[in-house]
């Protein structure tokens, strides 16, 4: 069971050109409003129509410009959970889900599968309820439950946590996360957050203005995110323009330092990348003397911004955070990094 896409689409000046695959996975796609995610959905589920190219769903090909296919929506069984869910106020849970059976005109076939995707997702002690009754879970459950009783080969989330406070948004990521187990079949999830997208997903796209810039393993894309606009979408705070000064060396012109790197650096570098994390006192690898110049608390960790000694005035302060219990009673004169912690960006 994969999904495979290689589309374009131009809408005014915004161009969609985008190519991945997702096997039985949730794989996420990570990027910044306008970049191209929904409307990536949108083509896949046959809302949106792209100008070319192809997608294809455990080999049935439910889109194809150079042969003319594009399926109907209705046909290419993908379902979508959007981040408000669109439930009717006035049906409770179980005439919800029925809305998804609106297609079968057997009332029994359609009672039954009613019962089984109520029994699967927990709600039969709600499915009297409407939505205004329901918590956040069980409503989600319940748009979830009208998606799933269409046996989709393919689910799509666009960005279904947004609209939540922290503690119920991590509470419902780990619930779905385990209804999600035993799916068995390709599942996307777009958003914005990166935290969400590394909790969520073992696997992660890159979006920026409609070009996916690397489809890669969770850790593994936080580690090298490859490009600086994917290290600014995975939250890097620390980038600057580098050259290359050697095999695995490197030099940070508006830092004054030269760092050392655990892989070749190539040609092309354009800019390094440290995340404010991977910065310590007690480091003997990539030492350079600094200075604080700001500080904030947080409520379980430190922000320091600090200036290399010969930084460059006009460049951004670099950023160091650590946890509340390792703060020093006085601020150390020298910091390190090793040097995998030094991400090579290019492009």
């Amino acid at each position: 069971m994969a999904l495979e896409v290689e589309i374009e689409k131009r809408a005014g000046d915004f161009h969609l050109q985008t190519a991945f695959t997702c096997g039985q996975e949730l794989l996420g796609i990570l990027g910044a409003s306008g970049c191209g995610k929904s409307m990536t959905l949108k083509c896949i589920a046959g809302i949106e129509k792209p100008d070319r190219g192809r997608i294809v769903l455990d080999g049935r090909v439910l889109f194809d410009s150079d042969r003319g296919i594009s399926l109907s929506p209705q046909k290419r069984r993908v379902g979508c959970l959007f981040q408000n869910y669109a439930l009717f106020p006035n049906r409770n849970v179980r005439q919800n889900i029925l809305c998804g059976l609106q297609w079968e005109k057997d009332r029994a076939r359609r009672e039954n599968e009613a019962g089984r995707v109520i029994e699967m997702l927990g709600l039969s002690e709600c499915e009297k309820l409407y939505p205004a009754q329901l918590s956040g879970g069980q409503a989600q459950r319940t748009a979830l439950g009208r998606i799933l009783v269409n046996r989709p080969e393919l689910l799509m989330l666009d960005e279904p946590f947004s609209a939540l406070d922290t503690h119920l948004r991590l509470k419902l990521q780990m619930e779905l996360l385990n209804l999600l187990k035993d799916f068995g079949k390709p599942v996307l999830m777009v958003t914005h957050d990166r935290d969400e997208a590394f909790r969520m997903c073992r696997r992660l796209g890159v979006m920026e203005r409609g070009r996916m810039l690397a489809v890669k393993g969770t850790r593994e894309l936080f580690a090298d995110p490859e490009s600086r606009a994917a290290a600014v979408i995975t939250g890097c705070k620390n980038i600057a323009a580098a050259v290359k000064t050697g095999e695995y060396e490197v030099f940070v012109p508006s830092w004054n330092i030269h760092l050392c790197t655990d892989r070749p650096v190539g040609d092309h570098l354009t800019a390094v990348g440290i995340r404010a994390h991977h910065f310590s006192p007690s480091e003997t690898r990539n030492r350079f003397r600094m200075r604080v110049i700001r500080e904030m608390e947080e409520p379980f960790e430190w922000v320091s911004e600090f200036r290399t000694e010969g930084q460059d005035s006009e460049s951004p302060a670099v950023w160091w955070r650590y946890a509340r219990e390792l703060r020093p009673d006085t601020m150390p004169e020298y910091l390190g990094t090793a040097p995998e912690s030094v991400m090579l960006l290019y492009g």
